[in-house]
């Protein structure tokens, strides 16, 4: 019998990324599909400038391709002392066949200078949402603030994560667990603030 709930899907190829997503989008009540039910979906290229238009690109051009409804994010770390970066470079930042651990000590090297007050950096997330036909029908951003570590500590999460602290707790992303970083990310503060326009424009979807 099929669901008659809405269909969603999330437009994320990355495995951590979407467990996050379901996690924080799941309580909603939608259909929730993932790009791993589509053998024919697309891997759309981030060639943005800005969070904002990758998460665009990502979201428009998989939700018309799939004929669904599809929620889409960009994210990355924005470092003060760097000007910016990583940004939206942060995946591939240390170049092909880029690994966490490698972004990790690229970012390590190049901050090897710079004392702890100039370490302030800022987790971004830029969340789209596209109906069936590619239009974009809702945004939203959010943002976590923070600062780099010397050396990496903990083993959860992903990314900069154990490189990331946040100061009011005296621990990094990767220590604090994903309870707390559902509550307080960047990506949990990006869906919070467009679940009001996905609940509406769901709740009319055919």
């Amino acid at each position: 019998m099929a669901s008659s709930r809405p269909i969603l899907v999330l437009g994320t190829h990355n495995a951590k990324k979407r467990q996050e997503l379901v996690d924080l989008v799941g309580p909603m009540g939608f259909d929730l599909r993932i790009l791993n039910d589509f053998p024919h979906a697309l891997e759309v290229e981030e060639s943005g400038a800005t969070f904002a238009e990758n998460a665009q690109l990502k979201a428009s051009h998989q939700a018309r391709h799939l004929n669904h409804w599809v929620l889409a994010e960009d994210s990355g770390l924005a470092v003060d002392a760097l000007q910016g970066r990583p940004g939206v470079h942060s995946a591939r930042y240390s170049g092909p066949g880029a690994t966490d651990e490698s972004n990790n000590l690229k970012l390590l090297n190049e901050l090897s200078q710079v004392p702890w007050e100039q370490r302030t950096a800022h987790y971004v997330c830029r969340a789209a949402l596209a109906d069936p036909t590619g239009a974009v029908r809702a945004e939203s951003e959010g943002r976590c603030y923070g600062r780099i570590r010397f050396t990496p500590v903990g083993s959860g999460g992903f990314g900069y994560d154990p490189l990331f602290e946040i100061l009011e707790y005296h621990r990094t992303f990767a220590e604090l667990g994903a309870a707390v970083k559902a509550a307080i990310s960047h990506r949990a503060r990006a869906l919070q603030r467009i679940a009001p326009q996905l609940r509406q424009l769901m709740a009319n979807a055919e």
